[in-house]
């Protein structure tokens, strides 16, 4: 059954351990308004501990993912409010990317239409990324006066190339799905009819693994790009000790299943994290 936020700008329904959360404005190409980025904090809010959510996929109502920011309801009368209301609508916009950055459950974009400029907020903040070859993803501040901002600048060269990070930018053109895969802003690109199939395959797959290792692998990766080498053995040694700590008879689970039972084979597939404790 599909639910809805306080205001209606999001919905989310949750069907065989994966929440299938979409912005839903489609008349505005679900473009993130203020509204729209409160609401959103309070689905994360109530979706991150359930039992009964394991991934959460975030997709777009209607013919875009996000078409970005709002520009008269985020910018131009957010501005007109003063300097107060600008910086507290940047904490609403950021505070929720954030958060999903650094979210309990792993998460994927389904990109199944436009892409623009803030969305790419949310686009980095997701674990993994699949794209519609449809999908038409574009940094085009550039087009109307001003530079990628809110992070969009630092996901493109965090994502691409130097030399496409430097043309998406300073172009303000728009590419395509596949070309969006090429360049490595997404994982994947697809027909738009196999799009949502092929991320419920990926978020099954992510169901069968052990959640306490998901999570500090998720940490890890985003973690690790910042460090040198020396500080991320460190880091990473640190970090598998803590999650033995808090799951050490998943991971005990799974080294019996392989070594005595013979039950399966790590580069193959997961350990059958149902029997832990059993």
């Amino acid at each position: 059954m599909t639910q809805f936020s306080s205001n209606d700008t999001v919905s989310y329904a949750i069907e065989g351990g994966i929440a299938w959360v979409k912005f839903n404005r489609p008349d505005k190409r679900n473009c993130m308004s203020p509204t729209l980025n409160r609401d959103m904090l309070e689905v994360l809010d109530l979706l991150e501990f359930r039992d009964d959510v394991g991934v959460l996929v975030l997709a777009g109502e209607g013919t875009a993912w996000s078409a970005g920011m709002d520009l008269k309801e985020y910018f131009r009368e957010t501005e007109a409010k003063g300097l107060g209301a600008t910086r507290a609508a940047q904490r609403e916009s950021y505070g929720w990317w954030r958060r999903l950055r650094w979210y309990q459950k792993p998460t994927i974009a389904m990109v199944n239409g436009w892409c623009f400029g803030g969305g790419y907020g949310p686009l980095f903040a997701c674990d993994l990324a699949f794209a519609a070859d449809e999908a038409q993803f574009g940094l085009s501040e550039i087009n109307w006066g001003i530079l990628p901002g809110g992070g969009a600048t630092k996901v493109a060269v965090e994502l691409l190339p130097f030399r496409k990070a430097m043309y998406h930018a300073m172009m303000g053109e728009n590419v395509d799905g596949k070309t969006a895969a090429e360049w490595g802003l997404v994982n994947e690109s697809l027909p738009l009819a196999e799009l949502k199939a092929r991320v419920a395959e990926v978020a099954n797959i992510l169901l069968k693994k052990n959640p306490v290792a998901l999570k500090a692998t998720k940490d890890a990766v985003r973690r690790v790009s910042v460090m040198s080498y020396d500080d991320a053995e460190d880091y990473l040694i640190r970090a598998q000790e803590a999650a033995n700590s808090y799951d050490n008879d998943g991971r005990k689970e799974g080294i019996r299943q392989f070594i005595d039972e013979k039950s399966y084979k790590p580069g193959l597939g997961a350990y059958d994290k149902d029997k832990a404790g059993s």
